[in-house]
């Protein structure tokens, strides 16, 4: 999956420093990210290349490199301002699939940290501007003393199966078309079990029964934790779709999921599984 970079290593703790002219720095805008090079070659830019007189934020480390965030919240921000030789904003549903694992992960978990910052310049208590921590990743109000930290959205990811078939599904009104897996946010009060049952309920009227823990992704580009769950059908398998959340749910027999899995996401990985017979049946 994504995250999956080994032998190298995210070390996600705040640090109090600056950039120096040669560190990599990460600018974001409505049109994705700011990248140097050839498609699938892609470089981030260095502190030296990016506008002279920018805030810039430590972000993380992957080994020994270190990455900084451009703190300019500008939606339309144009390649052009940046005067790098074949650089380019590059969209984020292009860097998935064109892109490195590495950088992938890198963008993904930036963005993540970006929106949190862009979204907590002022106070939410009282509206008086924040200040950043200088020992931890937190914004505080000298106004009121509320204090804010990094956002992580726990969201289930459902294989629901039926002997040798599996439910897929493909979402509506969204840039992804391929197929995918019942999902949801977890609400408040609710265990992620309860969640399933719940999603699986409202998205395809369906009950599901032995539900069973999987594995976990982050997934920053939308701020969440995607956890991952199998469960089986309980009872009548007939789907009553949410045409507001899908376009597409069906059951699929487990041969046609063969070559599923991308390499990169929860949900795909999970369709690999179930093909290789490696979720037993309880």
């Amino acid at each position: 999956m994504v995250q999956d970079i080994a032998p190298k290593f995210l070390h996600n703790e705040y640090q109090d420093k600056a950039p120096t002219q040669e560190s990599r720095v990460i600018v974001f805008s409505a049109n994705g990210a700011l990248l140097k090079g050839k498609e699938g070659e892609w470089s981030l830019p260095q502190k030296k290349e990016v506008l002279s007189g920018q805030e810039c934020q430590y972000a993380f480390c992957v080994d020994e490199e270190e990455y900084y965030l451009l703190m300019d919240y500008r939606p339309n921000k144009t390649a052009d301002e940046y005067k790098i030789l074949n650089a380019d904003f590059i969209k984020m549903h292009t860097v998935r699939a064109k892109a490195r694992r590495e950088l992938c992960f890198i963008l993904y978990t930036a963005y993540h940290l970006f929106q949190w910052y862009r979204d907590n310049q002022y106070c939410g208590r009282c509206g008086s501007k924040t200040a950043h921590s200088e020992k931890e990743r937190m914004r505080y109000c000298p106004a009121c003393g509320n204090m804010a930290y990094p956002k992580i959205a726990p969201a289930v990811i459902v294989a629901v199966t039926d002997g040798e078939r599996i439910l897929l599904t493909k979402y509506a009104g969204r840039e992804y078309k391929e197929y995918a897996l019942i999902a949801g946010f977890t609400e408040i009060g609710e265990t992620a079990e309860q969640t399933v049952r719940r999603e699986v309920m409202e998205e395809v009227g369906l009950r599901v029964k032995n539900i069973r823990y999987y594995k976990t992704q982050p997934w920053g580009i939308a701020g969440n934790l995607l956890i991952g769950y199998f469960a089986q059908l309980d009872g009548d398998g007939r789907i009553s779709m949410d045409n507001n959340e899908l376009s597409c749910a069906e059951w699929v027999d487990r041969e046609k999921l063969k070559d599923m899995d991308d390499g990169f996401s929860l949900t795909r990985e999970m369709m690999r599984a179930f093909y290789e017979n490696k979720i037993l049946e309880v």
